[in-house]
């Protein structure tokens, strides 16, 4: 007889994690306001309606660094928790709330689910604009399908970025996406989405539950000095969670379980700063001055550190390997197999001479996973995506693993243990 899968919950994970912040973290600059600081903006003029007339605003061009586009109806004090109030000039109502120090937009889907800013770092050459591009589509169909869950952007330049610079160029035309610029030549944008699932219990209603996930790259030269750090990535005092890739290439021991045909990243092995353990352990010292962590105390900050560009392993490496598994597709997170995926990753980072990676990660957090990916699913060619097309594996796990630590997503143990 078949033995019943038996459902996990989330050990270990402080309850302050699972619970909405008091007051929001603005998605853009990244400062924590609370509800009643909320700036609202005036809906304006349109047609015969008659709103406030545009001005420059002084604080958003400051932002965007450019006046371009920051002429709009004037911002004005109310109470954000209300979610709309009248504009003291014109009368009309308003729901469009404003950051009150970039007074960029905060979209009310965003102001009204429990938001959690997922950080992703890595060294140059990762591969991190090609991985946020080929998770979101993951997300807006295969997987959001299997979860059954939507995936949509909270603003119009979280569309307008998504499609410029990452589906349309890889997705459509089949371009690898150039090196994500850094953050010292102006501010960039991030990507905010409201993702909501629809969980149906054995004998209650349905309900969906939202969260909204804030998305933003680095350069790798960005993280390759702790001033650099310290100045443009303010984004990491107030992740919820960190997502690290790591190229293999760039791993001591590595290359001799790799294609032949596979060349070594540009400078691999020259830049001691750009090592992976170098990088991450700059993004830790952030963290624990934002937590306040004396030494020795683990971070409370889920990590998930993911090899990427497993597809240039040689096949015989992974013939009798949990990577070489897909993921059952079930809707759950099937815990049997994330064990087995974090001790070979674990044991391919202690045989490439990479085990302090691992050693340090189990140091500084408290919780903390390995994963194993593909974005492109084949090598590419000349600049351009193998001739197969996209296709990813496992890219999604390192976000379903977040998702059941954050209370989203239900753990199984398909043998019943």
């Amino acid at each position: 007889m078949t033995r019943p899968l038996a459902r996990v919950g989330i050990p270990g994970v402080p309850s302050r994690q699972r619970a909405p912040k008091n007051g929001v973290t603005c998605p853009y600059c990244f400062e924590s306001v609370a509800p009643q600081r909320i700036l609202f903006r005036c809906r304006g003029q349109a047609g015969r309606r008659q709103g406030c007339a545009p001005v420059l605003d002084e604080a958003l061009a400051k932002y965007t660094g450019s006046t371009a586009g920051a002429s709009l109806p004037p911002v004005f004090a109310a109470s954000g928790r209300k979610g709309r109030a009248d504009c003291p000039e014109c009368g009309l109502a308003t729901g469009n709330r404003a950051c009150p120090e970039c007074h960029n937009p905060l979209p009310s889907a965003y102001c009204d689910s429990p938001g959690r800013i997922v950080a992703l770092v890595g060294a140059k050459n990762a591969g991190k604009s090609t991985y946020i591009a080929v998770l979101l589509h993951e997300l807006m169909n295969r997987v959001g399908t299997e979860l059954d869950a939507s995936l949509v952007a909270c603003d119009d330049r979280t569309i307008e970025r998504y499609k410029r610079d990452f589906a349309r160029p890889l997705l459509e035309e089949r371009r690898l996406l150039p090196t994500t610029a850094s953050a010292a030549t102006g501010p960039r944008e991030p990507l905010v989405y409201l993702l909501t699932r629809t969980r149906r219990g054995r004998f209650a209603r349905p309900r969906n539950d939202s969260l909204a996930l804030v998305l933003f790259d680095t350069a790798g030269e960005d993280l390759r000095s702790r001033e650099v750090t310290d100045l443009h990535l303010r984004y990491l005092e107030a992740a919820d969670a960190i997502v690290f890739l790591v190229d293999p290439l760039e791993l001591p021991g590595a290359r001799t379980g790799v294609r032949d045909a596979v060349a070594p990243p540009r400078g691999a092995g020259d830049d001691p700063d750009s090592e992976p353990l170098n990088v991450i352990a700059r993004v830790t010292d952030t963290l624990r001055q934002r937590h306040g962590t004396r030494p020795g105390e683990p971070l409370p900050v889920p990590v998930a550190v993911a090899l990427t560009k497993i597809d240039v392993l040689r096949p015989g490496l992974l013939r009798q390997s949990a990577l070489h598994r897909s993921r059952s597709g079930s809707g759950v997170l099937d815990l049997d197999d994330r064990d087995a995926v974090n001790e070979q990753v674990r044991a391919l980072l202690h045989d490439w001479q990479a085990g302090q990676l691992d050693t340090y990660l189990g140091q500084q957090y408290a919780d903390h996973a390995l994963f194993g990916l593909s974005a492109l699913g084949g090598v590419p060619d000349e600049g351009r995506v193998g001739a197969g097309g996209v296709r990813p594996y496992r890219a999604e796990d390192p976000l379903l693993w977040l998702l059941y630590r954050f209370g989203m997503l239900e753990g199984v143990r398909p043998g019943g243990g």
